[in-house]
């Protein structure tokens, strides 16, 4: 038996090879599936089936890619309605692997369709178990992103319901692999580790602790983030189903010369991407584009900040235009129409406009914070980060809220304006999107929040009414 996690940080997802006597499952692949059949290709297996845990809404899941390469049925749990053949299991079904096998549990409660696939060894024991997003390291699966037209509340129950009658009643050896880890928003606390064991979970995750319905229920649905607004489009295409990579790839890796990405600015308006990392970025960009730089939570925040029918064009790094696709990809975006060849060189050797963001030291913040009345500190951290400690009189206007125009109402003409989030990637994607919107009276606070705290005197506070 072989079991290897295959970890995507930047999604925190977690896909899952299993194999045993030449025959491996997949469960829950990202959409570009080519690692898993290259890692079945080395040790010369073949793919048997792949499990989906649910409908994912985080990422475009690679299950029809798969199954179309392999020949693999896709196997989801009870209840599941999609438009495309699936294998509908019943719960408590088994698949034959090798010499181990793999039980389907209906695990109700994060959505509605929700499994988890109880890996059995070669003498019938229970092994692992692969939770997808009903069971996390730390925590469980958020109950308000709903498969059917039930409260968060309705699916709390059924989530109690499934881990004290399927989850927790297992041997407390039973390893315990997740759909994702820390830094994922389909929980709340997710913990620092990808994997556990029952026992483990069963002793220090909140909401395994013995209680009553009602107590989980408050436990589970107070706290929760903001839903991203891609998350509903992502179930939606993972439901109903999607075109090939492959189709994405070719209309997107199409390189548009100088001279004809200003043609596009000038007549379609496109939404430029900027991939490349964020210090870079603001030393120098073309005008009206967006930095998303590579080297954070890339495709995330695309999903969360970009819209899903404008044209996008990508500038990035020559070498990084596929990576910078396929990532964009994984979240549901297909109308990505080239890249700039040459990248940002090229725009700046053919002496085209470009623009750049200030950036200040924190002292400089502080010398300046005393003496200019119009002078706005914007922090663009999440609204429990802020509460945690942020600069007095500070105004919290998370990164996710910035495209909505209510926020843009928020600033006036005569601000001098200073962004900063913890240690500087989020902020300067914030300064591109109000560059975008004609803001450009901004300074970007090097270091962020870190900085501020370690190297300055600014008096701090904290939110105490979001702390309670």
């Amino acid at each position: 038996m072989f079991i290897q996690q295959l970890y995507t940080s930047c999604l925190s997802e977690a896909a899952y090879y299993v194999e045993s006597n030449g025959e491996a499952a997949i469960i829950d692949p990202l959409r570009d599936v080519s690692e898993y059949i290259e890692l079945a290709s080395s040790r010369n297996a073949t793919i048997k089936y792949i499990f989906e845990t649910h409908f994912h809404a985080d990422f475009i899941s690679g299950h029809l890619d798969l199954a179309k390469i392999t020949g693999a049925p896709i196997v989801f749990g009870p209840g599941t309605q999609t438009r495309y053949p699936i294998h509908k299991a019943a719960d408590g079904e088994r698949f034959s692997l090798g010499d181990i096998s793999i039980e389907v549990l209906h695990t109700p409660g994060h959505t509605l369709e929700s499994s988890c696939y109880l890996l059995r060894d070669e003498q019938d024991r229970p092994h692992a178990i692969f939770t997808g997003d009903t069971l996390f390291v730390g925590d469980v699966g958020r109950p308000d992103l709903s498969s059917g037209h039930l409260s968060k509340e309705e699916l709390a129950a059924m989530l109690f319901e499934s881990l004290n009658h399927k989850i927790v009643v297992l041997p407390d050896n039973v390893i315990v692999y997740p759909a994702h880890g820390p830094g994922s928003s389909c929980g709340k606390q997710l913990g620092p580790e990808t994997f556990s064991t029952i026992g483990i979970q069963k002793q220090t995750n909140y909401a395994l602790k013995e209680q009553n319905m009602d107590a989980f229920i408050q436990a589970v649905t107070e706290g929760l983030p903001e839903i991203p607004q891609y998350f509903p489009i992502n179930a939606r295409i993972n439901k109903e189903g999607y075109g090939p990579l492959e189709e994405v790839l070719k209309k997107g890796l199409q390189p548009i010369s100088v001279a004809a990405l200003q043609q596009k600015i000038a007549g379609e308006s496109p939404v430029l991407v900027d991939t490349r990392p964020s210090a870079e970025f603001g030393n120098g960009f073309i005008p009206g584009s967006i930095s998303i730089g590579l080297d954070g939570r890339y495709a995330e925040w695309a999903g969360s900040l970009l819209p899903f029918n404008a044209e996008i064009i990508l500038i990035c790094h020559d070498g990084k235009e596929e990576e910078s696709l396929i990532r964009l990809a994984r979240v549901g975006f297909e109308n990505i129409h080239g890249y700039l060849k040459g990248g940002f060189s090229a725009w700046q050797k053919a002496g085209a406009p470009i623009d750049l963001i200030i950036e200040v030291e924190a002292d400089e913040l502080a010398m300046d914070l005393p003496h200019d009345p119009n002078l706005l500190v914007v922090d663009v951290r999440k609204s429990a980060e802020f509460a945690e400690g942020h600069v007095q009189g500070a105004m919290n206007l998370p990164l996710a809220d910035m495209n909505d125009p209510a926020s843009m109402a928020l600033f006036e003409d005569h601000h001098n304006i200073y962004l900063h989030c913890a240690g500087g990637y989020r902020s300067i994607i914030a300064a591109s999107l109000l560059k975008r919107q004609g803001i450009h009276n901004i300074r970007n606070i090097s270091g962020g929040w870190n900085a501020i705290k370690e190297q300055t005197g600014i008096p701090v506070e904290k939110e105490a009414s979001m702390l309670n």
